[in-house]
């Protein structure tokens, strides 16, 4: 395996890490949308705010990791893709803005109309990050975006089938993940009438999250030929493994198997992030091979060099917040003696 190659590897895991981790913490703001008013909804957002208030800072740790790791290793091609998916990537940005400040500003702030303005704000962003990153994501994978500055069409690469679903697709993903993660939270704090709403929601999430993506091969096979290919060959082993997993995925919540369910899950929007990353694997844009796009062989090794730095810092951190928050969550609901 060649160094680009690896550092090529280590992108797309940092971008699965995210979408794992910081996919359900946009979701978790999809639930507190749908919650209910200020009476009916107010356990439920504290659930929610409980879930994510320890860690959804962090998770932004592997977009960081992402961004780093494509401007240094692969210019030409980061540069392509931010000149001309510029309008979705500035609204990602504006909507991680707005949601981060909105969730800490309604911890804070103790008028209703107040908590209900910025609930509004974090919720609203919850909804439409996942989906520009959805659509940005599409525009690359159908060969929306060429290689060169700004040489891509800055509307049509990403307002385009397969970029409209895959930001649907995203959103729903989003939502499916985190309802999975709150039934178990939810549950391990002995909230039962909670871990069942959101079971239901998990299930409900689930089926129509199948639906979009059978919905979406359709799309793909009509509108992005080389995506089609790629996931009907090389990718073909993982896009059915992810179907297994998704289904088995609803069994396990149908059946209240939390613990298994997150496992499951998260095996099939892994193996479908994957799928396409191989089927499109060695081209990274259009005419643009891996080895075309990568820096000189001294910057891919002071990158991997600073990369593995980073990540025993990282891991080991995020690692000990996690194990440090179940240990909260355990001590809070033993009964008093």
């Amino acid at each position: 395996m060649s160094l680009a190659t690896a550092l090529l590897a280590l992108t797309w895991l940092s971008g699965t890490a995210y979408a794992l981790l910081g996919g359900a913490d946009f979701g978790a703001g999809f639930w507190d949308l749908i919650a209910g008013d200020p009476q009916h909804g107010h356990e439920r957002r504290s659930l929610i705010e409980h879930s994510i208030g320890p860690v959804w800072e962090a998770n932004h740790v592997w977009l960081i990791f992402v961004l780093v790791l494509m401007w240094t290793s692969f210019p030409s091609s980061f540069a392509a893709i931010a000149s001309t998916l510029y309008i979705p990537l500035t609204l990602i940005a504006f909507g991680i803005i707005a949601r981060g400040s909105a969730f800490a500003f309604r911890k804070a702030v103790t008028e209703t109309w107040q908590r209900r303005l910025f609930g509004a704000a974090f919720a609203f962003s919850s909804v439409i990050t996942p989906f520009f990153l959805g659509t940005t994501a599409g525009g690359v994978a159908s060969d929306r975006v060429p290689p060169g500055l700004a040489k891509g069409d800055i509307i049509t690469s990403w307002v385009n089938p397969t970029s409209l679903t895959c930001g649907v697709l995203t959103v729903g993903v989003c939502a499916y993940l985190s309802a999975i993660y709150l039934t178990a939270d939810a549950r391990r704090r002995g909230h039962t009438d909670l871990a069942e709403y959101f079971r239901r929601q998990g299930l409900l999430s689930g089926i129509t999250v199948g639906a979009v993506a059978v919905a979406a091969i359709a799309v793909v096979r009509a509108d992005a030929h080389q995506l089609y290919h790629g996931l009907l060959h090389r990718g073909l082993p993982l896009v059915i493994f992810s179907m297994v997993a998704g289904f088995v995925s609803l069994l396990l919540l149908a059946r209240r198997n939390y613990i298994a369910v997150r496992v499951t899950a998260a095996l099939a929007v892994t193996t479908v992030l994957w799928a396409w990353g191989i089927g499109q694997y060695p081209q990274l844009l259009p005419g643009l091979s891996l080895e075309q796009a990568a820096s000189p062989h001294a910057t891919l090794q002071a990158t991997a060099i600073a990369s593995l730095i980073g990540l025993l810092v990282v891991l080991p951190s995020l690692a000990w917040l996690f194990v440090l928050f179940q240990r909260e969550d355990t001590r809070s609901t033993r009964p008093n003696p």
